[in-house]
Protein backbone atom coordinates (compact mmCIF):
# COMPACT_ATOMS: atom_id res chain seq x y z
CA UNK A 1 0.00 0.00 0.00
CA UNK A 2 1.57 3.65 -1.01
CA UNK A 3 1.74 6.80 0.34
CA UNK A 4 -1.86 8.96 0.02
CA UNK A 5 -0.95 11.93 -2.12
CA UNK A 6 0.59 15.14 -0.44
CA UNK A 7 0.32 18.51 -2.43
CA UNK A 8 1.35 21.38 -0.56
CA UNK A 9 0.76 24.70 -2.54
CA UNK A 10 0.36 22.96 -5.63
CA UNK A 11 3.39 20.96 -5.50
CA UNK A 12 2.79 16.96 -5.27
CA UNK A 13 5.48 15.27 -3.39
CA UNK A 14 5.96 11.62 -4.52
CA UNK A 15 6.20 9.30 -2.21
CA UNK A 16 9.99 8.24 -1.64
CA UNK A 17 11.26 10.99 -2.60
CA UNK A 18 13.13 14.48 -0.18
CA UNK A 19 11.61 17.53 -1.51
CA UNK A 20 13.36 21.29 -0.44
CA UNK A 21 11.13 24.20 -1.67
CA UNK A 22 10.02 27.91 -0.87
CA UNK A 23 6.46 28.16 0.14
CA UNK A 24 5.70 31.55 -0.66
CA UNK A 25 3.13 33.55 1.87
CA UNK A 26 3.12 37.28 1.19
CA UNK A 27 5.23 40.27 -0.15
CA UNK A 28 6.61 43.26 1.91
CA UNK A 29 6.41 46.81 0.41
CA UNK A 30 9.72 46.42 -0.87
CA UNK A 31 8.30 43.65 -3.70
CA UNK A 32 10.10 41.17 -1.61
CA UNK A 33 9.01 37.62 -1.29
CA UNK A 34 8.46 36.38 2.44
CA UNK A 35 8.23 32.58 1.68
CA UNK A 36 9.07 29.59 4.38
CA UNK A 37 12.09 27.30 3.86
CA UNK A 38 10.41 23.72 3.63
CA UNK A 39 12.02 20.13 4.09
CA UNK A 40 9.62 17.07 2.63
CA UNK A 41 10.87 13.71 3.37
CA UNK A 42 8.65 10.81 2.31
CA UNK A 43 8.90 7.11 2.26
CA UNK A 44 7.40 4.50 0.08
CA UNK A 45 5.46 2.76 3.03
CA UNK A 46 2.33 4.39 4.72
CA UNK A 47 2.59 5.96 8.23
CA UNK A 48 1.46 9.66 9.49
CA UNK A 49 2.14 12.68 8.86
CA UNK A 50 4.48 14.84 10.75
CA UNK A 51 5.61 18.68 11.28
CA UNK A 52 8.73 19.55 13.03
CA UNK A 53 8.78 23.65 13.15
CA UNK A 54 10.72 26.41 14.93
CA UNK A 55 11.24 29.99 15.14
CA UNK A 56 7.43 31.02 15.02
CA UNK A 57 9.04 34.15 17.32
CA UNK A 58 11.53 35.03 15.47
CA UNK A 59 14.15 35.35 17.82
CA UNK A 60 14.05 31.40 20.15
CA UNK A 61 17.08 30.20 17.45
CA UNK A 62 17.68 26.40 19.16
CA UNK A 63 14.61 24.86 17.06
CA UNK A 64 15.86 25.98 14.07
CA UNK A 65 19.43 23.84 15.05
CA UNK A 66 17.59 21.17 16.52
CA UNK A 67 15.95 20.57 12.72
CA UNK A 68 19.14 21.28 11.14
CA UNK A 69 20.79 18.57 13.64
CA UNK A 70 17.97 16.04 13.20
CA UNK A 71 17.84 16.79 9.02
CA UNK A 72 21.49 16.85 8.42
CA UNK A 73 22.54 13.61 9.97
CA UNK A 74 24.29 11.44 6.53
CA UNK A 75 21.87 8.46 8.42
CA UNK A 76 18.91 10.33 8.13
CA UNK A 77 16.45 8.34 6.35
CA UNK A 78 12.43 8.37 7.08
CA UNK A 79 11.30 4.75 6.92
CA UNK A 80 7.31 5.28 6.35
CA UNK A 81 5.43 8.42 6.35
CA UNK A 82 6.49 11.62 5.75
CA UNK A 83 7.69 14.48 7.61
CA UNK A 84 7.36 18.15 6.67
CA UNK A 85 10.49 20.03 8.02
CA UNK A 86 9.86 24.13 9.05
CA UNK A 87 13.02 25.58 10.57
CA UNK A 88 11.76 28.95 9.97
CA UNK A 89 8.00 30.03 10.22
CA UNK A 90 8.67 33.98 11.15
CA UNK A 91 11.48 34.56 8.07
CA UNK A 92 11.22 38.03 9.03
CA UNK A 93 11.34 38.27 12.92
CA UNK A 94 15.00 35.66 12.36
CA UNK A 95 16.17 38.03 9.85
CA UNK A 96 15.50 40.88 12.17
CA UNK A 97 16.18 38.81 15.55
CA UNK A 98 12.97 39.79 17.00
CA UNK A 99 9.97 38.25 17.73
CA UNK A 100 7.29 39.18 16.17
CA UNK A 101 6.42 40.06 12.72
CA UNK A 102 6.59 43.18 10.77
CA UNK A 103 3.31 44.34 11.38
CA UNK A 104 4.50 44.02 15.48
CA UNK A 105 1.85 41.16 15.46
CA UNK A 106 3.38 37.80 17.16
CA UNK A 107 2.29 35.08 15.05
CA UNK A 108 1.48 32.59 17.85
CA UNK A 109 -1.25 34.99 18.55
CA UNK A 110 -2.55 35.27 14.91
CA UNK A 111 -3.83 31.64 14.14
CA UNK A 112 -5.97 30.75 12.05
CA UNK A 113 -5.39 34.13 10.10
CA UNK A 114 -6.91 35.11 7.36
CA UNK A 115 -5.66 34.79 3.28
CA UNK A 116 -6.51 38.71 3.23
CA UNK A 117 -5.06 39.97 6.80
CA UNK A 118 -2.51 41.27 7.88
CA UNK A 119 1.60 40.12 7.49
CA UNK A 120 1.31 37.74 10.43
CA UNK A 121 -2.32 36.85 9.58
CA UNK A 122 -1.40 35.44 6.40
CA UNK A 123 1.58 33.85 7.07
CA UNK A 124 -0.49 32.55 10.20
CA UNK A 125 -3.08 31.04 7.82
CA UNK A 126 -0.67 29.55 5.23
CA UNK A 127 1.51 27.68 7.80
CA UNK A 128 -1.91 26.40 8.83
CA UNK A 129 -3.68 25.12 5.85
CA UNK A 130 -0.57 24.09 3.36
CA UNK A 131 1.41 22.39 6.58
CA UNK A 132 -0.63 21.72 9.63
CA UNK A 133 -3.72 21.00 8.43
CA UNK A 134 -2.04 17.86 6.13
CA UNK A 135 -0.56 16.97 9.36
CA UNK A 136 -1.47 13.86 12.24
CA UNK A 137 0.87 15.04 14.34
CA UNK A 138 3.43 18.57 15.20
CA UNK A 139 6.84 19.15 17.13
CA UNK A 140 6.74 23.24 17.66
CA UNK A 141 9.42 23.97 19.07
CA UNK A 142 10.34 27.22 21.18
CA UNK A 143 12.62 29.04 23.27
CA UNK A 144 12.05 31.44 26.51
CA UNK A 145 11.73 35.10 25.83
CA UNK A 146 14.52 37.57 25.56
CA UNK A 147 16.11 37.72 28.74
CA UNK A 148 14.19 34.53 29.97
CA UNK A 149 15.57 30.44 30.32
CA UNK A 150 13.37 27.83 30.13
CA UNK A 151 14.54 24.44 31.76
CA UNK A 152 13.27 21.10 28.47
CA UNK A 153 10.08 21.00 28.75
CA UNK A 154 7.22 19.73 27.42
CA UNK A 155 3.53 21.41 27.19
CA UNK A 156 0.60 19.89 25.71
CA UNK A 157 -2.80 19.11 26.07
CA UNK A 158 -2.23 16.04 28.58
CA UNK A 159 -6.04 15.56 29.15
CA UNK A 160 -5.66 13.66 24.81
CA UNK A 161 -4.48 9.86 26.63
CA UNK A 162 -2.40 9.74 23.00
CA UNK A 163 -0.97 13.15 23.46
CA UNK A 164 -0.17 12.52 27.09
CA UNK A 165 1.84 9.69 26.11
CA UNK A 166 3.86 11.38 23.36
CA UNK A 167 4.99 13.87 25.53
CA UNK A 168 6.23 11.71 28.00
CA UNK A 169 8.11 9.72 25.40
CA UNK A 170 9.84 12.98 24.27
CA UNK A 171 12.20 12.14 26.90
CA UNK A 172 12.91 15.27 28.35
CA UNK A 173 12.97 16.15 32.34
CA UNK A 174 9.56 17.95 32.82
CA UNK A 175 6.14 17.55 31.27
CA UNK A 176 3.38 20.54 31.92
CA UNK A 177 -0.26 20.16 31.31
CA UNK A 178 -0.90 23.82 29.54
CA UNK A 179 -3.55 25.45 28.59
CA UNK A 180 -4.67 26.08 24.91
CA UNK A 181 -3.93 29.98 24.15
CA UNK A 182 -6.31 31.86 21.60
CA UNK A 183 -4.99 32.57 18.58
CA UNK A 184 -2.03 29.95 19.04
CA UNK A 185 -0.86 27.35 16.72
CA UNK A 186 -2.00 24.53 19.07
CA UNK A 187 -5.42 26.10 19.24
CA UNK A 188 -5.60 26.28 15.58
CA UNK A 189 -4.40 22.55 14.68
CA UNK A 190 -6.76 21.12 17.46
CA UNK A 191 -9.51 22.05 15.06
CA UNK A 192 -8.15 20.57 11.91
CA UNK A 193 -7.05 17.39 14.73
CA UNK A 194 -3.40 17.72 14.62
CA UNK A 195 -1.97 16.99 18.14
CA UNK A 196 1.01 19.17 18.89
CA UNK A 197 3.55 18.94 21.35
CA UNK A 198 5.39 22.22 22.00
CA UNK A 199 8.96 22.04 23.34
CA UNK A 200 10.62 24.89 25.29
CA UNK A 201 13.91 25.04 26.38
CA UNK A 202 16.49 27.96 26.87
CA UNK A 203 16.57 31.52 25.73
CA UNK A 204 15.98 33.59 22.84
CA UNK A 205 18.48 34.80 20.66
CA UNK A 206 21.21 31.96 22.42
CA UNK A 207 22.08 28.44 21.56
CA UNK A 208 21.85 26.52 24.64
CA UNK A 209 23.77 23.03 23.71
CA UNK A 210 21.68 21.04 26.70
CA UNK A 211 18.63 22.41 25.24
CA UNK A 212 19.62 21.50 21.62
CA UNK A 213 20.37 17.82 22.65
CA UNK A 214 17.46 17.26 24.23
CA UNK A 215 15.71 18.62 21.50
CA UNK A 216 17.22 16.61 19.12
CA UNK A 217 16.91 13.31 21.05
CA UNK A 218 13.27 14.59 21.59
CA UNK A 219 12.50 14.69 18.48
CA UNK A 220 13.77 11.50 17.08
CA UNK A 221 12.16 9.40 20.33
CA UNK A 222 8.98 10.67 18.60
CA UNK A 223 9.83 9.54 15.21
CA UNK A 224 10.81 6.19 16.59
CA UNK A 225 7.67 5.51 18.23
CA UNK A 226 5.72 5.76 14.97
CA UNK A 227 8.34 3.57 13.07
CA UNK A 228 9.98 6.55 10.85
CA UNK A 229 13.17 6.17 12.48
CA UNK A 230 15.17 3.32 13.01
CA UNK A 231 14.98 2.36 16.72
CA UNK A 232 17.70 2.48 19.35
CA UNK A 233 18.33 0.40 22.03
CA UNK A 234 19.04 3.29 24.58
CA UNK A 235 16.42 3.89 27.11
CA UNK A 236 15.56 7.54 28.21
CA UNK A 237 15.41 8.72 31.73
CA UNK A 238 11.98 9.27 32.66
CA UNK A 239 9.87 12.17 32.99
CA UNK A 240 7.86 14.12 35.26
CA UNK A 241 4.60 15.44 34.85
CA UNK A 242 3.55 18.87 36.70
CA UNK A 243 0.17 19.38 37.63
CA UNK A 244 0.24 23.17 37.62
CA UNK A 245 2.99 25.75 38.00
CA UNK A 246 2.81 29.40 38.65
CA UNK A 247 5.70 32.24 37.79
CA UNK A 248 6.09 33.98 40.65
CA UNK A 249 6.74 38.40 40.49
CA UNK A 250 8.83 40.76 41.40
CA UNK A 251 7.36 42.48 44.85
CA UNK A 252 8.98 45.57 44.74
CA UNK A 253 11.70 47.42 41.82
CA UNK A 254 14.82 47.19 41.52
CA UNK A 255 18.58 45.12 40.94
CA UNK A 256 17.83 41.31 42.20
CA UNK A 257 20.12 38.59 43.10
CA UNK A 258 19.04 35.21 42.31
CA UNK A 259 19.06 32.51 45.28
CA UNK A 260 18.22 29.67 42.90
CA UNK A 261 18.99 28.41 39.15
CA UNK A 262 17.21 25.94 36.96
CA UNK A 263 16.08 22.45 37.86
CA UNK A 264 16.63 23.66 41.29
CA UNK A 265 14.16 22.26 43.71
CA UNK A 266 12.59 24.75 46.13
CA UNK A 267 10.27 24.57 49.39
CA UNK A 268 7.87 26.39 50.79
CA UNK A 269 9.44 29.55 52.60
CA UNK A 270 12.62 29.50 50.65
CA UNK A 271 14.23 32.92 49.31
CA UNK A 272 14.39 32.74 45.67
CA UNK A 273 15.76 36.42 45.24
CA UNK A 274 16.39 39.42 46.82
CA UNK A 275 15.77 42.66 45.27
CA UNK A 276 17.81 45.67 45.85
CA UNK A 277 18.46 49.38 45.08
CA UNK A 278 21.88 50.85 43.78
CA UNK A 279 23.03 51.93 47.15
CA UNK A 280 22.87 48.36 48.45
CA UNK A 281 20.22 47.45 50.81
CA UNK A 282 17.86 44.96 50.27
CA UNK A 283 14.09 46.20 49.58
CA UNK A 284 12.47 42.94 49.42
CA UNK A 285 12.40 38.86 49.05
CA UNK A 286 10.46 37.07 46.97
CA UNK A 287 9.75 33.60 48.57
CA UNK A 288 8.49 30.49 47.43
CA UNK A 289 4.66 29.22 48.72
CA UNK A 290 4.72 26.08 48.10
CA UNK A 291 7.93 22.91 47.35
CA UNK A 292 8.37 22.76 43.61
CA UNK A 293 11.06 23.02 41.22
CA UNK A 294 12.45 25.22 38.96
CA UNK A 295 11.42 25.60 35.45
CA UNK A 296 11.96 29.08 34.07
CA UNK A 297 13.60 32.23 35.46
CA UNK A 298 14.54 35.77 34.35
CA UNK A 299 18.48 35.98 33.53
CA UNK A 300 19.01 40.03 33.68
CA UNK A 301 19.45 41.12 37.23
CA UNK A 302 16.98 44.12 36.63
CA UNK A 303 13.58 44.07 37.52
CA UNK A 304 10.20 45.90 37.60
CA UNK A 305 7.22 45.71 39.95
CA UNK A 306 5.21 42.61 38.90
CA UNK A 307 7.44 41.54 36.42
CA UNK A 308 7.57 37.75 36.08
CA UNK A 309 10.71 36.15 37.49
CA UNK A 310 10.87 32.62 38.53
CA UNK A 311 8.32 29.80 37.29
CA UNK A 312 7.91 27.05 39.03
CA UNK A 313 6.44 23.81 38.68
CA UNK A 314 4.39 21.53 41.13
CA UNK A 315 4.77 18.16 41.44
CA UNK A 316 2.50 15.27 43.17
CA UNK A 317 5.61 13.08 43.20
CA UNK A 318 8.26 13.55 45.61
CA UNK A 319 10.32 16.54 44.26
CA UNK A 320 13.80 14.64 44.92
CA UNK A 321 12.77 12.29 42.28
CA UNK A 322 12.62 15.51 39.84
CA UNK A 323 15.90 16.36 40.53
CA UNK A 324 17.26 13.04 39.71
CA UNK A 325 15.03 13.25 36.19
CA UNK A 326 16.95 16.20 35.69
CA UNK A 327 20.15 15.05 36.78
CA UNK A 328 19.90 11.54 34.80
CA UNK A 329 18.90 13.59 31.41
CA UNK A 330 21.86 15.78 31.65
CA UNK A 331 23.90 13.37 32.12
CA UNK A 332 23.19 11.68 29.33
CA UNK A 333 22.87 14.66 26.80
CA UNK A 334 26.01 16.63 27.97
CA UNK A 335 28.82 14.01 29.21
CA UNK A 336 31.12 16.23 28.46
CA UNK A 337 30.35 19.53 26.79
CA UNK A 338 32.98 18.31 23.57
CA UNK A 339 30.93 14.83 23.09
CA UNK A 340 28.95 13.49 20.80
CA UNK A 341 25.71 13.66 20.20
CA UNK A 342 23.15 10.67 20.26
CA UNK A 343 22.68 9.98 16.24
Amino acid sequence: MAQAPLVIDGNEILPGTNVKFELPVAKLYTDSDVSLPIHVFRAKKPGPTIFISAAIHGDELNGIEIIRRVISNPKFKVLCGTLIAVPIVNVYGVVNQSRYMPDRRDLNRSFPGSAKGSLASRVANKFLTEIVSKCDYGIDLHTGAIHRSNLPQIRANLKDEETNHLAQLFGVPVVLNADILEGSLREAASHTKTKVLLYEAGEALRFDEFSIRAGVKGVKNILRHFGMLRKNKQKNPSCAVANSSKWYRANASGIFNTKVKLGDKVEKGDVLAEIGSPYGNVINKVIAEKNGIIIGQQNIPLVQEGEAMFHIAFFSEEDDDIVEHIENVQEQLLPELSGGLDQ
